[in-house]
């Protein structure tokens, strides 16, 4: 049977501009507006800001909920529309085009004083959704502001720079002269900054989430990438600003983003909170793992002996046991990234070996180098050691393998940018026991507690503890050693799936 009277939202069709900028589902919107106070939308001087406004939806969604709660104070509709939105609802848009679509979604045209327009008291085309061409402010080639780089944004006054307004100012207050009460949205992602290859990109949603801290409203609410949990390029500092903010009240977590905004990937998933002021407490963290909403949990943001976000209610009680027993971290093994000082797209080697020649483990490949051609990590040229992938996509599919296959690197050997070294070992029977070790469930849902991304270099092995290697390790020896019940058991076991080193694991999967 034919339905004929579908009448979609519009805004919900929308084809994201790209992953950066992804246009928010208006189910979504209301799901994070559902975390403020229901008095607001009764209360007539409220002020709402949404300082990222791309399809106009949250300052639509809002007006929704404003006209209903303020019925009974303002009964005119017409007066009550002209108060909510003049006096109450504020937009700051990322781009001239977003500027547009969101006035025809608020107003219901594209300019605020237009013939169609549902506000009758604007007398400019902006009204309070405001939109100002910015440039970036040049430093020694990069932005002072957000980082990009100048060689790839400092462009003709006819494309988009992105500079975007509400980041590119020292007083973001001076924007509408006003303090705000609440300030919600949906952040641009990331910027390519243009440098090494044209996937390079920073990590941008955090300067805006410290600038709306910056203004200090009653309460904050916003949508980004979940990365900054425990990794993402220059997130070091945002994190341990977000993990040490009591006021972040709720935290929703989502593994996978396609759940929140359908056909789009976001590495690592995606979260919204709800930032408050005057709280100041543990936060309540509601995780959805796929379409599975999982009970519900008050706990600190940051667990002791972590300097990262534990996504995984479930692993808390595994990682206090681990944390008890003060091992040193595994990390300690681990190289940093390009051990050998080759990077990955290296290519001067021979594919023969000849006299004097040292092994090289290049991507899907093998090659043999100069001893002099290595300019770094010569004490480890002659050791025993383990060489790993140096990034691996995990995914969300549970149970997953997590990091990839690990494989011995005999001595008169190095490697490329595409793997890490963890070693030196004593001996070749040594480093076996510690690939055995690497190998169990236990080791790679320990593995799992700090990798956020695709990303598995040596700060996601930093909380697994070092085993005594003069031994090989299956997971029934670690489970007894750390004393796992049976619950905490079988969720390392749901996470987590086998893997099979008897294939072979030189070569990435």
């Amino acid at each position: 049977m034919i339905q004929t009277n579908y009448n979609p939202d519009v805004l919900s069709c929308l084809a994201n501009l790209s992953n950066d900028e992804v246009f928010t589902p208006p189910n979504l919107v209301n799901d994070i507006l559902d975390l403020l106070p229901a008095e607001l939308w009764s209360n007539p001087n409220a002020k709402f800001l949404d300082p990222v406004s791309k399809s106009g939806v949250f300052l639509r969604e809002m007006a929704k909920r404003l006209m209903k709660g303020l019925e009974t104070q303002i009964p005119d509709k017409q007066e009550r529309i002209n108060h909510i939105f003049s006096q109450q609802l504020y937009g700051i848009a990322i781009t001239d085009l977003t500027s547009l679509l969101s006035r025809r979604s608020v107003y219901c045209s594209k300019t605020a004083n237009g013939k169609y327009s549902i506000c009758e008291t604007f007398t400019d085309e902006q009204g309070n959704i405001r939109y100002k061409r910015m440039k970036h402010t040049w430093q020694n080639g990069k932005c002072t502001y957000c980082g990009a780089n100048q060689e790839s944004y400092d462009r003709d006054d006819a494309l988009e720079t992105y500079a975007y307004n509400f980041i590119h100012t020292d007083k973001p207050e001076k924007i509408f002269n006003m303090k705000f009460d609440v300030i919600v949205g949906n952040p641009p992602y990331q910027l390519n900054v243009g440098i090494e290859s044209k996937a390079f990109a920073i990590s941008i949603y955090d300067k805006f989430v410290m600038q709306a801290i910056k203004l200090n409203p009653r309460y904050l609410a916003m949508i980004i990438p979940a990365r900054w949990y425990a990794g993402g390029r220059g997130l070091d500092e945002f994190r341990k600003e977000m993990l040490n903010d009591r006021r972040i009240k709720t935290l929703v977590d989502y593994t996978d983003s396609i759940v929140c905004f359908p056909g789009v990937e976001i590495k690592g998933g995606v979260c919204y909170f709800l930032w408050d002021r005057e709280y100041n407490g543990d936060c309540t963290i509601i995780s959805h793992r796929k379409e599975n909403l999982l009970p519900t949990v008050k706990r600190p943001l940051l667990e002791k002996g972590m300097d990262t976000f534990v996504r995984y209610n479930e692993a808390i009680s595994i990682l206090n046991k681990v944390i008890k027993l003060k091992e040193k971290p595994f990390s300690d093994l681990v190289s940093v990234q390009t051990p050998f000082g080759f990077i990955s797209s290296f290519k001067n080697f021979k594919s023969q070996s000849f006299a004097g020649a040292v092994k090289l483990y290049a991507q899907n490949k093998i090659g043999y180098v100069k001893r002099e051609q290595i300019e770094k990590g010569q004490e480890l040229i002659d050791k025993h050691k383990i060489y790993i992938s140096k990034s691996y996509n995990a995914g969300e599919n549970f149970p997953h393998q997590i990091i990839n296959k690990p494989f011995k690197g005999e001595r008169n050997s190095c490697c490329t940018q595409t793997y890490i070294a963890i070693g030196p070992f004593k001996s070749e029977i040594e480093t076996e026991n510690a690939i055995t070790y690497m190998a169990t469930k236990f080791f790679r849902f320990i593995v799992m507690l700090k990798k956020i991304s695709q990303d598995a270099m040596r700060g996601v092995y930093s909380i697994v503890p070092i085993q005594d290697f003069s031994e090989p390790w299956t997971d029934e020896k670690l489970y007894k050693k750390y004393g796992l019940t049976e619950d905490e058991i079988a969720f390392i076991e749901s996470m987590i799936r086998p893997m099979d080193l008897s294939q072979n694991s030189e070569a990435d999967e």
